[in-house]
């Protein structure tokens, strides 16, 4: 009975492979089909004719060959081979050909080439670590116009107090301007996906923010891991104190410095913050000065997050 159902299904496989290509769920695959999408991107991002576009995750190239004839060159990464090569197939042997750049695999650990402009329809499931690769990617690119699901583009934008408001709001806000641009409802995209999509505008703060983004994700990440606890709650946690004095002692162990006799962790920490007048703070009302103060107090205390 199994064997007659694997045959099914290769036989449907097969059918719908004569039709066109078959769309992988897993790297989520959703081409973006409408035209007037499509345009509305380009003309958000200011498109120039000497820029350098990234494009993540091209797929058939509807939007790569509207790139192509506005652009000086287009690095467009895609995991699927089979998309790759009907994306060059679709450009062989025309002006366009010579102005694509083809990189072949993961994005997340592609090396990336200098870019002028990124605009894409993200793969949804890598969206947080694709925004930081970007963000951190240096020299800084000009801007980005890309399509996320509506509700992960709401947290990128949102403000102290929102609902959505999240490590991921207030970390993205630290690197860089986020505008929402348009909505984009399911039909526009083949096949269909399950959620509706939005379209953000991300500029990079140039120059960036004089901050340890490593040391930064790791206090937002202590703060918004109860965003509605005090923070002198979320800072009393057994994990968050063990690593809080290893690094304080590793701190002290580089600098030569001697080890505190009775050194009372909780109390040190409580004690900024309750010096800051943040001990009743709370990480879903806190903004970018906020977590900026508490950051630079911690590590004047040799208190480091990294």
């Amino acid at each position: 009975m199994p064997k007659v159902k694997a045959e099914k299904k290769t036989r449907i496989h097969n059918e719908v492979q004569k039709q066109g290509i078959v769309f992988n769920k897993d790297f989520g695959q959703h081409i973006l089909k409408n035209p007037l999408v499509i345009t509305s991107m380009l003309e958000k991002a200011a498109l120039r004719p000497t820029d350098i576009v990234l494009e993540i995750g091209p797929g058939t190239g509807n939007m790569t060959v509207r790139m192509l004839e506005r652009c000086k060159k287009v690095v467009a990464c895609e995991i699927d081979t089979r998309l790759a090569a009907e994306l060059q197939k679709r450009i062989q042997g025309t002006p366009l050909q010579p102005k694509l750049q083809m990189l072949i695999g993961d994005f997340l650990k592609a090396e990336l080439p200098f870019f002028d402009l990124c605009i894409a329809n993200v793969p949804y499931q890598i969206s947080s670590p694709l925004i930081f690769k970007l963000l951190l990617h240096r020299p800084l690119f000009r801007c980005a116009v890309l399509m996320f699901q509506r509700e992960f583009a709401q947290r990128l934008v949102a403000k102290p107090g929102d609902k959505l408001y999240c490590r991921l709001s207030i970390n993205t806000q630290l690197l860089a301007r986020v505008d929402m641009l348009m909505k984009v409802g399911k039909n526009n995209f083949k096949p269909p996906p399950k959620v509706e999509s939005s379209v953000v505008r991300l500029e990079p703060k140039n120059p960036p923010p004089p901050v340890n983004f490593t040391e930064w994700d790791g206090l937002t990440r202590i703060a918004f891991l109860r965003k509605n606890k005090t923070l002198a709650a979320a800072f009393k946690t057994n994990s968050v104190m063990e690593m809080l004095e290893k690094n304080y002692k590793l701190h002290l162990s580089l600098n030569n410095m001697p080890i505190e006799e009775n050194l009372n962790m909780q109390e040190k920490v409580i004690g900024i913050l309750t010096k800051l007048n943040m001990d009743n703070f709370r990480a879903r009302s806190m903004d970018l000065d906020d977590f900026m103060r508490l950051l630079l107090a911690f590590n004047s205390e040799g208190i480091h997050f990294n």
